[in-house]
């Protein structure tokens, strides 16, 4: 009985940003506990190239998350052709680095627009269907920097605390219609987005000093806390930031 809370069977998901990394890492993981994936990224190629590594059969729908009328016609159609989205992991995002006093004005309003106007964009195109069936589920993807700041990423660090508050926003509008609205913030984890970090020895050496386990996050250790909050085991569970970081967010 208490395994059967955890089922995804039955369940469609679909994940932005999940042609590579964290997103498709997670609908793998979903794909595993019985969910039907949709894969969403702008390049359709690198989609099929990703829907060939979920070993079961997967849709794919290609749009712009920071377009909010393509995000909302792109899901209107799906659900009106191919059935409802009962699961939403709000995972596209970038980064960009440089001296905040330096930073360029077009790489702030990117962010801006990729990392925290697509968690609304299409968190609103599909709670609009969820809402009319009383029941859904929105997890969005936050970080470490949800709660810390560290040099050269001052932007990025105000989208992911963006992404916090409008998830607890989301949960506050939205839990009297049966929805759950929830985030993950990942603490460092060996991704394409932190590919310059992971390749640079005096990073990782302090990363592995400043975090109680030691570390590197493995991508696949998001999965569980994914289908946790995707799941019946997590229906009483609203406006939640789950910190998986290794500790980092613990300790001095």
């Amino acid at each position: 009985m208490s395994l059967s809370l955890f089922d995804l069977t039955g369940k469609r998901a679909l994940v932005t940003g999940s042609s590579q990394g964290i997103g498709l890492a997670l609908a793998k993981g979903l794909a595993a506990a019985g969910a039907s994936i949709v894969l969403n990224g702008r390049d359709p190629a690198k989609l099929s190239e990703a829907a060939a590594q979920c070993g079961k059969p997967v849709d794919v729908l290609p749009f712009d998350v920071t377009d909010h009328a393509a995000a909302r016609a792109a899901i209107d159609q799906f659900e009106a052709e191919t059935g409802p989205i009962d699961i939403l992991v709000n995972n596209a995002g970038m980064q960009h680095r440089g001296p905040l006093e330096e930073f360029p004005a077009d790489a702030f309003e990117r962010l801006l627009r990729t990392n925290i106007s697509s968690v609304f964009n299409v968190g609103q195109a599909a709670a609009r269907h969820m809402i009319a069936r009383r029941r859904g589920k929105i997890i969005n993807i936050a970080s470490v920097q949800t709660a810390l700041a560290r040099p050269s990423i001052a932007p990025y660090t105000a989208t992911k605390g963006a992404v916090g508050n409008l998830t607890k926003g989301m949960a506050t509008d939205w839990a009297k219609y049966g929805l759950q609205c929830n985030a993950i913030a990942p603490g460092y984890f060996d991704t394409p987005l932190n590919a310059a970090l992971v390749n640079d020895p005096a990073f990782t050496e302090w990363l592995e000093k400043r975090t109680p386990a030691g570390r590197w996050g493995k991508v696949e250790e998001l999965v569980g806390a994914c289908i946790f909050l995707s799941s019946e085991a997590s229906t009483f569970v609203n406006g939640h930031i789950l910190y998986v970081d290794g500790g980092i967010t613990v300790s001095l």
